[in-house]
């Protein structure tokens, strides 16, 4: 799979409310499959399932099975891949077109403040 195809699949996944918000349950760690469905009561068990599968061939979701449980963990690193290539430059160059506008308003500042010292 090329790293095209899986950032594809990474927005794919990301792409439904329901996913999001399994993500955010599993956040702060790992749940199980049941104590999902029961956070997700609009759901039915394989519609949670099916979801889960969605994220973990997004590389989202990493499951461990303990005996008759499927432990579902949060894999963060995909997110992270996502910041480095995307937000994380269109910030900086966001931050720099915010920092050459303040560099140019910047002059005319002090003789804006001049101009209503002048007026009083």
């Amino acid at each position: 799979m090329s790293i095209e195809d899986k950032f594809d699949a990474l927005f794919k996944a990301l792409g439904h409310r329901a996913r999001r918000q399994i993500l955010d349950l599993i956040k702060d760690g790992p749940k199980t499959t049941g104590s999902l469905c029961d956070a997700l009561p609009d759901l039915d068990r394989c519609t949670v399932m099916q979801h889960l599968s969605v994220l973990e061939s997004a590389g989202l979701v990493v499951a461990e099975r303990r005996g008759r449980e499927r432990w579902n963990h949060l894999d963060a690193l995909p997110i992270h891949d996502v910041q480095k290539r995307w937000i994380g430059p269109y910030a900086a160059h966001a931050v720099a077109v915010l920092d050459g506008l303040q560099a140019l308003a910047a002059p005319e500042a002090p003789a804006l403040e001049a101009a209503d010292k002048s007026d009083d």
